[in-house]
């Protein structure tokens, strides 16, 4: 992936030097995911983050419906997904699925480590950035729930 794509597409890039990305895409496995493929589902116990670089994906919980899900969120080029089990060893929360074709990075937990062990700094930041995209969609799930009363 050309680095001036990537400081354009995600914010904690446009933060980094060239040599920065550079070692950061080392760890990563660039994936092509068609439409209508699942990335994982509720309850797998894998370890990853997806960085979107391209497509919409879907992110989705089960209900007490049977095989019903709801949609919780859409997220697209720029966006990070999964980043809470790259730290934990918890199943995943929800489903994501790919709304339209779509291209990801996907960093693995023990990549993540191995990132953080060779490159401290780099790792923090990342994990930052994670922090932020996370704590924003919290936010935003707070205003929504308290929006319906």
């Amino acid at each position: 992936m050309p680095i001036a794509a990537a400081q354009e597409k995600f914010r904690f890039f446009a933060k980094l030097s060239t040599e920065d990305i550079q070692q950061f895409l080392r760890f990563c496995e660039k994936r092509a995911v068609p439409k209508g493929d699942w990335l994982w589902t509720e309850g797998d116990r894998d370890n990853y983050a997806a960085f979107i670089l391209s497509g919409k994906l879907g992110i989705k919980k089960k209900t007490e419906f049977g095989d019903k899900h709801v949609v919780v969120g859409t997220y697209g080029p720029g966006s990070v997904i999964g980043e809470l089990c790259l730290l934990t060893c918890n199943p995943r929360a929800v489903s994501a699925i790919c709304l339209e074709p779509s291209e990801v990075l996907i960093l693995h937990s023990q990549k993540f480590e191995d990132l953080v062990t060779e490159s401290p700094l780099l790792g923090l930041n990342l994990l930052r950035h994670m922090f932020m995209a996370t704590s924003a969609r919290l936010t935003k799930s707070y205003e929504r729930i308290a929006s319906i009363f």
